[in-house]
């Protein structure tokens, strides 16, 4: 699988990154291939004044590894971001955020001129909700949050900590994550909104309208899937 997430990312980068971009680096496993192929080609001078916005601190640090430049969305704005999901619904609706990163993913990808996602055929469903829907929440009120989401007809439940189950995970942005599934997600934008209405609840794991394009990597190829 992971040489299929490879292939996946190394496309993207080929064909959307070009000297002189800015280009929003995604967070997960999928997402770090291209960081990785972003930095080869920098360091390797394939790749001239490219700089990235990182969407997690885990990205960063692999940025900064590998050689590219980081910027923030203070000064300038991504030309381009490439990230990974979770899940990849018809309309090319999208699940993130089950890395932990899913605010600072949807800011930098709603400030691009063009949102990439790149996967592995697995991530294809032909509906949304095949697993869990993340939430980035407010930790004051969690508790009232997550009975407010249960209205919504899901089952929440706060993540925890991988280290140390007995404590809440906690966001980069010092958040919470409610984990929430629904029986199926037949209309990600009404819901996305509906989430949204919820005071505690800051942003939804649904990416709605804004991928431009999914590449995809099957066993005999790999494909480039646009909007419309």
């Amino acid at each position: 699988m992971e040489h299929l997430k490879r292939a996946a990312a190394e496309r993207a980068v080929k064909d959307y990154v070009e000297n002189g971009m800015v280009v929003g680096l995604g967070t997960g496993s999928t997402a770090s291939f291209a960081v990785r192929k972003i930095g080869e080609l920098v360091s390797g001078g394939d790749l001239k004044d490219v700089r990235g916005i990182p969407t997690s601190a885990h990205t960063a640090t692999l940025a900064e590894e590998v050689g590219i430049p980081l910027v923030t969305l203070s000064g300038v704005r991504p030309h381009v971001t490439i990230d990974g999901a979770d899940e990849v619904g018809p309309g090319l609706t999208l699940i993130k955020g089950r890395g932990g990163a899913l605010l600072r993913e949807k800011i930098v990808a709603h400030a691009s001129d063009a949102f990439i996602v790149v996967v592995d055929e697995s991530k294809l469903v032909p509906s949304l909700g095949a697993g869990a829907l993340p939430v980035e929440i407010e930790p004051f009120g969690w508790e009232v949050t997550l009975e407010a989401l249960a209205s919504l007809e899901c089952e929440p439940e706060l993540r925890t900590d991988p280290a140390d189950a007995r404590q809440p995970y906690v966001t980069d942005g010092g958040h919470y994550t409610a984990d929430c599934r629904f029986a199926s997600i037949l209309d990600p934008a009404a819901l996305e909104k509906e989430i949204k209405r919820i005071p505690g609840a800051l942003e939804c794991g649904l990416f709605t309208g804004l991928a431009q394009a999914v590449v995809v990597s099957r066993k005999d190829k790999v494909e480039t899937i646009e909007a419309g």
